[in-house]
Formats: structure tokens, sequence, C-alpha cells
């Protein structure tokens, strides 16, 4: 059976922008952001500074160049910059933060449970008594909600851990915070609960919230001066651009919907473990399954009209606010249909 309609799981990047958005887009205030910093802009970088608990952020087209602003500020070249194992800035940002910003990544591997590093592995990387010619580790990546482990969440109490053991060895700590606002709604705690004692943050507002496009990248004052020079340098300057962040207010006020996305995730995890796929339970809206082969599972899904990425030895499933729940059951119902063998003649 061929199904006309797909059902795209692929990422929550998927989205495509309502129509609220769109007329918001439609009546922005406008200006020279470049020139002038235009109005709308401003309004929505002075409400992501204030939900993230930072003095100061900027909007960025992408969350790749905002992770990139923030390391080519804290790194000098030969750097060693530490991250999870995994996490996006090593894995899916093209090599960006060494190619550029200059650094030496090393991963840390996942001691508290899938994506989540130990204090201890960081205080391990100190180098304030290693010879001249080591090299220095200078910075900390975080990652909350961490994408390839699943969408798994960093706690406050292990964030301050993993802050306060940077602190102690001399270290700046950026956390990619893509999916921020997914960790925050999991967890019941406001967003700035999670970025207590970082010298950068970036967030995302095409996931989850909906935007079509645009990130923000927050710290001090200072930090975000020198940030918007980096933009200019890496061409991420916009002029109009409040016709972009008009997107970025509505989807601000969608955050709580996350709630949906992950009780849809649930139900997804629930059903294909119930089908007898290895699943680990997720915690936010990110679905990992195991398969022997991601090709052949990703063909097979394909003529299910399901869309889903491959990880090594698993496909991913991400939910988002434009698959409901009637999406999900539907994805199930024609994985389950598929394992049906045919009727008699």
């Amino acid at each position: 059976m061929t199904y006309a309609r797909r059902i795209d799981l692929r990422s929550d990047t998927v989205t495509q922008p309502d129509e609220t958005m769109r007329v918001a887009m439609s009546g922005a205030e406008v200006g020279d952001d470049v020139l002038d910093h235009d109005p709308t802009m401003r309004r929505l970088e002075e409400e992501v500074a204030d939900r993230l608990g930072v003095a100061a952020a900027l909007w960025v087209p992408s969350g790749t160049m905002g992770n990139l602003i923030a390391t080519t500020i804290h790194l000098r070249r030969g750097d060693r910059f530490l991250a999870p194992r995994g996490a996006h800035v090593l894995e899916a940002e093209l090599g960006s933060t060494a190619w550029l910003a200059g650094g030496m990544p090393q991963p840390l591997d996942w001691a508290n449970g899938p994506g989540r590093i130990s204090a201890d592995d960081v205080r391990a990387y100190a180098s304030a008594a290693a010879p001249y010619y080591s090299l220095t580790t200078r910075l900390l990546c975080l990652e909350n909600t961490h994408n390839f482990a699943g969408g798994t969440v960093t706690p406050p109490d292990e964030h301050a851990q993993l802050v306060a053991a940077a602190r102690d060895a001399g270290m700046l700590v950026h956390l990619d915070g893509a999916r921020l606002w997914n960790a925050s709604v999991a967890l019941g705690v406001p967003p700035a609960a999670l970025t207590v004692g970082v010298d950068s943050v970036q967030v995302c507002l095409s996931k989850g919230l909906g935007a079509p496009v645009g990130s923000l990248v927050g710290g001090s004052s200072s930090f975000v001066t020198e940030a918007r020079r980096v933009r200019k340098m890496l061409g991420g300057g916009i002029r109009q651009g409040g016709v972009l962040a008009a997107t970025g207010l509505v989807a601000l006020e969608r955050m709580d919907d996350l709630a949906a996305d992950h009780a849809n995730a649930a139900a997804l995890a629930a059903g294909l473990a119930e089908l007898g796929w290895e699943v680990r339970p997720p915690e936010t809206n990110i679905v990992i399954a195991a398969v022997p082969d991601t090709t052949a599972a990703l063909e097979s899904l394909a003529r299910l009209g399901v869309l889903a990425t491959a990880l090594p030895g698993a496909i991913r499933f991400v939910t988002h606010r434009d698959a409901p729940a009637h999406d999900i059951a539907e994805v199930l119902r024609r994985i389950t249909a598929a394992r049906s063998p045919a009727p008699a003649a």
C-alpha cells in the first residue's frame, strides 16, 4: 500500500509558519538592523535576553552561526574545548569551531547517562599545572537538550556542577541551547534556571517553536557587542530583519505548546516498543529507535509515507507542532499494518 500523505518526523525544523506568523511578518515595524538596529529585532533580542537571564542577546540566522560566534570569541587558536560526545558543535557544524575558531575539540563520554557528562571529567582536563607546550583547555561547550543522545535533558543541579568545575579549572562555558525551551518545559523550570553561570548561550526559534528561521546568542553586554562584530564578519548582518524577528516573537509565546510534542514522542516510543522496536523512553521530543540496518529501515518507513533520519545503528524521529497526536497514531497504524500478514484470498 502507498500513502499519498507524508508524515515528516525528520526534525522539528520542518514546521511551516502559520497564518499568525505570516501576518506578523507582513505588519512588522522594520529598519536597517546593521545601521540603526531594527526595532522589531531589538524587541525580540530584549525579550530573549530576559527569558534567558542574560544581559543581552543578538539575533543570528542559524544556531550554527550562534555557536561559531561564541567559540570564536572565547577561543584562541590552538585552545582545546570540551563537549559531550555527539554534541551538535562536534558532529553537525562541519568542524567550524576547529576550522574557523581554531579550537581543538575534545569529546567527553556520557558518564552520567545519555548526553550527560560529569564534573570530574571536566576537571580532568584542567591545564593550569600542565607544561607550557600542553594544550590550554579554555572552553566547555554544553548542550541542553542533547540532540543525538535523544533530546536528553541536563537538570539545573548537574548544570551547576559542570559550570563550577569549569570555573575551578579556569574555563569559560558556552551553552548550545538550541532546544533549551524543550528542557525548560520538560523540567518545569524557567529557561534562565538552565543558563546560570554561563558566559554565552545560543537558543533556536526555528525548531520546536515553529519560526521559519533564526537563533539568538546571548551573554554579557560586552560579549554581545563583540558578537555583533563577528556576526558581520561572518556575513550574518541582516537589514530589515524585523520581518524575521516578528515570527520569533510569535514563537516565544508558544513555548508551553512543546509539552504536546513531548507527549506525542512518548506515545510514539511506547507504540514502537509494543511493536517490538528497541526504544528508550524519550525525555523531550526526540525518539531514538535502534535498528540493525538504518538504510533498510528508512526505505521501509518511506514506503509507508513516514520520514525519519538515520543515526549510527538507529533511526531518529522528532515530533513537532505540525505533526499532531493523530499523525503519531497514523504512523503507528501504518507500521502495524505493514507488519500484519495479508488476508487470505
